[in-house]
């Protein structure tokens, strides 16, 4: 069993919680992620690692409550356990000085980004961030991000924070204006598309860390597969890290909203 150790409140619907999971904490890498399970029964989620603590033998993540398992989740307290933690999963980020990095992460996303932007300043390197949510309340951890960046764009949909508009817009000026070697994009299927449109105009290296349905975690079950450069790959072991311009976002998208229905009605069930 995992304990809750702490529980901090990002916004009106975001949580962070802190668990216990001394061995994971001991092997974590930027960009890995584990899979959690709250009981014997329970759903198999998976989570980016947004910290670790490998002296107090903790992780955190980082959780919206949308979705049965997700709102579970967020409903724990201090001292509550979850049942079982596997990982770290997936492929660490390629984590090297490259010149100048620019992060680009939206919404829930921003604490997948976070990690792997603070990892690559630590290596050496510049780092534009543009983050980015529908509204102020969705967007989280801008002052941790402010941190480790030499530069920042906030924007928000409705412009009740930051700028207001997109991605491609300020991402386009700071193309024109700086020599960018390296992009991540982290975020909803549709905007890392976007992100990889425009840095495949430019002719700059991009990575998305991708999202999807996974049950074992360990590329047996094939629930997590996509499709890039052609060829099946799956997230849960290949990845969660590809290369942007060969990812195919349409057939992602078509995948993960596959289950949308059925997870509307679980949610409704359980409030």
């Amino acid at each position: 069993m995992n304990k809750i150790v702490s529980k901090e409140q990002l916004s009106s619907c975001v949580y962070k919680l802190e668990i216990e999971a001394p061995i994971v904490a001991k092997a974590q890498k930027p960009g890995n992620f584990v899979i959690l399970r709250i009981k014997e029964k329970g759903e198999r989620v998976p989570f980016t690692i947004v910290e670790s603590n490998p002296s107090k033998g903790t992780i955190s993540i980082v959780i919206r409550n949308m979705g049965v398992t997700r709102t579970k989740l967020c409903n724990l307290n201090v001292g509550d356990e979850i049942k079982d933690i596997l990982g770290p999963l997936g492929r660490r980020s390629e984590i090297s000085n490259k010149g100048t990095f620019l992060a680009c992460g939206n919404g829930i996303r921003i604490a997948a980004l976070l990690p792997i932007a603070r990892a690559m300043k630590e290596a050496g390197n510049k780092v534009i961030t543009i983050i980015s949510a529908k509204t102020k309340d969705l967007l989280i951890l801008e002052d941790e991000m402010r941190e480790i960046s030499d530069e920042i764009h906030v924007l928000t949909e409705d412009g009740t924070h930051g700028e207001k508009g997109n991605f491609t817009d300020p991402m386009r000026k700071v193309i024109e204006k700086e020599n960018i070697d390296y992009c991540m994009t982290i975020g909803p299927v549709d905007m890392m598309r976007d992100c990889a449109k425009v840095t495949k105009e430019y002719n700059i290296p991009t990575r998305a860390s991708l999202y999807s349905i996974m049950v074992d975690g360990t590329g047996m079950c094939g629930a997590c597969r996509v499709s890039v450069n052609g060829r099946t790959k799956f997230t849960c072991v290949d990845g969660p890290e590809f290369d942007a311009h060969a990812i195919d976002f349409d057939g992602l998208l078509l995948r993960i909203d596959g289950y949308r229905n059925e997870e509307s009605k679980k949610l409704q069930h359980l409030k």
